[in-house]
């Protein structure tokens, strides 16, 4: 039941990724990767593939392709992309089936930045190093090294169980609200209002954003003395200052090691939220102990994992059940208690 997807246009930025390559950053290689691994978890979840399977990660614009293959299950996650199925419409956050000759587009994302496309069966290309995942920059990964082009054909595994349940995402993650970081681990190298400005001031993300990282606009970060470090490890998320004053927040494609030091670390729980900010979009960041920070990712990924749990045929969501709805939360803040039944 394999076969291949054949790509009419790539979209703006369309690469295999996964978990990414785990213990090569040492050796100088970048780990890549999702930027937002649980979208790509429940995109994965919502097809019945392992949690941890290739997905296409899509970035503003998406791609067009027709299915060549007899039978699979594909679903979309993450940014407001439109989706359509042989020209009509069709739902994110949740499973379609598709027949060979059916062909697939994904506009312009009309909020947030990126989305994960999982097909029932992965993405047939081979691992190097341990990961599917694309880095562009070195061409390592992914199909051929680089981004899904016109013309391109990837295998894909093949749906080995095309008659379960087209599953559905009954309530999808917020993707809003602060950033939350750990300060450091050169935080001493910056003055106390640069730390006070990271802080409480906005900032916005910068048209220099990419897989490496997102430069945000705003104001200057002063460096206490100088901006040269010795070179150390970059974690994902960490956030650079160069010379010139502007934070970078480091992702997924980042390089191995940095001399600019570093006044703070996103979160784990909080790299999908940076990743979902487009260029002009704003950013403002929180500070948590490392102790909260190790707590908020343990609660992440319980939500997940509850929210994994949750998903149910998605036909299901089209017609709630009174148990669900008396279940759900519909009415949120504070509300008065006296009795106005008698009020005009």
């Amino acid at each position: 039941m394999s076969g291949h997807l054949r790509f009419i246009s790539g979209g703006a930025l369309t690469t295999v990724q996964d978990e990414g390559r785990v213990g090569w950053q040492r050796h100088g290689i970048s780990a890549s990767g999702a930027i937002d691994r649980r979208l790509m978890h429940l995109a994965n979840a919502l097809v019945g593939n392992p949690l941890a399977e290739a997905v296409l990660e899509i970035t503003l614009a998406g791609p067009e392709f027709v299915v060549e293959a007899d039978a699979v299950r594909l679903a979309l996650t993450g940014a407001d992309f439109p989706l359509s199925i042989n020209d009509r419409p069709a739902a994110a956050w949740r499973a379609h089936a598709l027949r060979r000759g059916d062909r697939v587009r994904i506009g312009t994302a009309r909020g947030g930045m990126r989305g994960y496309l999982a097909l029932a069966g992965g993405l047939m290309v081979a691992p190097v190093l341990g990961s599917r995942s694309t880095h562009t920059r070195s061409s390592i990964g992914g199909f051929r090294g680089r981004r899904l082009e016109a013309g391109d054909e990837i295998p894909i595994g093949g749906d080995q169980d095309a008659a379960a349940p087209l599953l559905g995402c009954p309530q999808p993650p917020d993707f809003g609200g602060p950033v939350r970081v750990v300060l450091g681990p050169q935080a001493d190298a910056f003055t106390e209002e640069a730390v006070a400005t990271l802080l409480g001031a906005p900032f916005t993300v910068s048209v220099r954003a990419d897989r490496m990282g997102a430069e945000l606009d705003g104001p200057v970060l002063a460096h206490r003395d100088g901006f040269n470090i010795i070179s150390d490890g970059i974690v994902n998320g960490s956030i650079q200052v160069p010379g010139h004053g502007r934070p970078v927040v480091l992702l997924a494609d980042r390089q191995s090691t940095g001399g600019y030091p570093k006044i703070a670390t996103v979160i784990s729980a909080d790299l999908g939220r940076i990743g979902q900010r487009r260029p002009g979009d704003e950013v403002r960041f929180s500070a948590v102990s490392p102790e909260e920070a190790i707590a908020i990712a343990r609660a992440a990924a319980d939500e997940e994992r509850a929210l994994i749990a949750a998903l149910a045929p998605a036909a299901d969501h089209a017609a709630p059940t009174t148990e669900r709805l008396l279940a759900a939360n519909l009415i949120s803040g504070v509300v008065s208690g006296r009795d106005t039944s008698g009020e005009p």
